[in-house]
């Protein structure tokens, strides 16, 4: 997600990540990634701590053991968000990467190759417009005016347009405080922006930490679809692989279902945040790999038209183009 600067600090080129700091929402595309021809014998996945399931996994060290009988390691490779993976994606510093609904369509936009290859149920409840303990604000439709600090390219990018539009209001009617997740809680402590739009477990932890105060979460306005992307030669060339990944995921979603306190637990220290907070984001998620349906399909496509409508992207996006190939085996439970 994107910076208020303008500025691109590369993410975690080559084999050796260092991240980057800037959206490729900016329009800036990579050079091209050379198809592999063999199957690996490494799987690179892009994550983020906010990815729990992903989190847990990498905590048990369980996909390790799955993938070893197939001859495959796993390397784990963080990001500090949705757009930086995807530009990580792009330069094949990662094969497969977990992340939101926005960020690949201002990926696709600027001409980034990549095919989705599952989503995770829709969880609305995961992210909400939230203000200070001590606003004043009772609505969103007192926002006018005001500034909002947010991830440009996130998810939570299009759940601001939805509910400003539910509440009579238009994107311009506000300023839009570009920042990535803890420089926007800096800001929202300090009083710098006036609310903030931001996702689990950061939502979480605002809520525990500082009393933040929800003026409306996503129920009823958006899905908040969770998607798994890879690039387009990997999906192609592996789709074992991927199907291995996608069965460990749902063994992890398994554990967090039957046990959320012990789960916390695990995947707290990896997050930084109070077991507490993590209990709190885990229930608001929902689980269970899937492939995508031509109803998430359009729903998507509805996300990057609206985007296009606010020239937050150059182009128009056919999210038809980014989608397995039919009768592919790249899909999850393929």
């Amino acid at each position: 997600m994107n910076v208020p600067s303008p500025l691109v600090r590369r993410a975690w080129l080559g084999r050796v990540a260092a991240a980057a700091l800037a959206s490729i929402a900016l329009g800036i595309v990579s050079a091209p990634v050379p198809a592999r021809a063999e199957p690996v014998k490494e799987l690179r996945i892009g994550f983020q701590k906010s990815a729990s399931l992903l989190v847990l996994q990498k905590a048990q060290g369980t996909l390790e053991k799955r993938l070893a009988p197939q001859g495959v390691a796993v390397k784990w490779v963080e990001f500090p968000a949705g757009p930086q993976l995807l530009e990580g994606l792009n330069v094949g510093a990662v094969d497969v990467g977990y992340v939101g609904e926005a960020p690949p369509i201002f990926a696709q936009a600027a001409g980034a190759r990549f095919v989705y290859v599952g989503n995770d149920p829709a969880a609305p409840a995961t992210e909400a417009l939230v203000v200070p303990k001590g606003s004043p604000l009772k609505s969103v439709a007192e926002l006018k005016g005001k500034r909002i600090a947010l991830n440009k390219g996130s998810n939570v990018h299009y759940l601001l347009v939805k509910l400003l539009e539910k509440n009579g209001l238009k994107y311009s009617d506000v300023t839009p405080v570009f920042l990535p997740p803890a420089d926007a809680r800096a800001a929202f402590e300090k009083g710098a922006v006036d609310a903030w739009v931001i996702w689990d477990p950061f939502l979480a932890a605002a809520e525990h930490q500082l009393g933040a105060r929800q003026l409306a979460d996503g129920t009823g306005l958006v899905n908040s679809f969770s998607f798994y992307l890879a690039q387009t030669d990997f999906a192609q060339a592996n789709p074992q692989v991927i199907r291995t990944l996608f069965a460990n995921t749902d063994d992890a979603a398994r554990f967090v279902q039957a046990d959320v306190p012990r789960a916390a637990a695990l995947i707290a220290p990896l997050q930084g945040l109070d077991v507490a907070v993590v209990e709190t984001s885990l229930k608001r998620y929902r689980y269970g790999v899937a492939p995508l349906t031509p109803a998430v399909a359009d729903q998507q496509q509805k996300i990057a038209d609206t985007f296009f409508e606010l020239k937050l992207i150059p182009k128009a996006v056919r999210i038809a183009d980014a989608l397995p190939a039919r009768g592919g085996a790249t899909v999850a439970g393929q």
